[in-house]
């Protein structure tokens, strides 16, 4: 019987994430297509079933569509730390290709366009108050779901004092990128995942993962779903 009500549950969740994701994609929230957010939430699922330890960590949420996907995956109690600028993106450098160059050109410009022809999220006046409004919006209030949206470069508030279960990264650049994968993964737990949304988009996103893994490759799996998965061994 308590197997059949714990399948019954997981069905629920399945359920529920699929509404979200659709909700999430039909309101132009995400730049992530559906079998990334489904596979997102198919490993805070996971996580929860197998109970591992550690806060959820996203560097990088936009407009929200992907951090509300995996917010109404876990279980309420479980930290979930929300890392942007919330606000324009900052700059690339030297270690970023000429594709990155040129697209961050076009957003100082002023000249981006977002999702689907929308406004680029990057100029609204108050990112940070949109993001928690659709939080809201979705039935996974922040203040309700030990979730924190922290404001400012990943360089400079990026400091992980407890072990992480997930993090995913959809930080763009290369040296954002970089320091994500150089604070977190000490802090990750055997059977903790990174989600790199950006390997197969970015030339900077990619050389600093290869880079990273050049040193520390025997610490991961690597595998692939709709995004790299990097999955810390035991």
């Amino acid at each position: 019987m308590i197997a059949g009500l714990r399948s019954r549950a997981r069905r629920r969740l399945d359920w529920r994430s699929r509404r979200i994701v659709g909700r999430v994609l039909s309101e132009r929230l995400t730049y992530l297509e559906r079998q990334a957010l489904l596979d997102l939430a198919g490993l805070v699922h996971e996580i929860e079933r197998k109970e591992l330890p550690g806060v959820l960590v996203e560097a990088g949420c936009a407009l929200g569509g992907s951090a509300i996907v995996i917010a109404q995956a876990k279980r309420p109690s479980r930290p979930f730390d929300v890392y942007d600028v919330f606000g324009l993106i900052p700059e690339p450098s030297a270690r970023d290709g000429a594709d990155v160059l040129q697209r961050y050109e076009t957003i100082a410009r002023g000249e981006a366009r977002g999702i689907g022809g929308d406004a680029y999220y990057g100029y609204r006046e108050d990112l940070r108050g949109d993001v928690e409004e659709a939080f809201r919006r979705f039935g996974v209030p922040v203040s309700a779901n030990a979730v924190r949206l922290v404001r400012g470069r990943f360089e400079d508030t990026l400091h992980p004092q407890k072990v992480v279960a997930l993090a995913h990264l959809d930080c763009d650049w290369h040296d954002s990128v970089l320091v994500c994968l150089e604070r977190i993964a000490p802090m990750l737990v055997p059977g903790g995942v990174f989600v790199i949304d950006d390997y197969d988009a970015w030339s900077g996103a990619r050389t600093a993962v290869d880079a990273y893994l050049s040193t520390h490759g025997d610490e991961f799996d690597v595998r692939r779903a709709a995004r790299l998965h990097l999955v810390k061994r035991a």
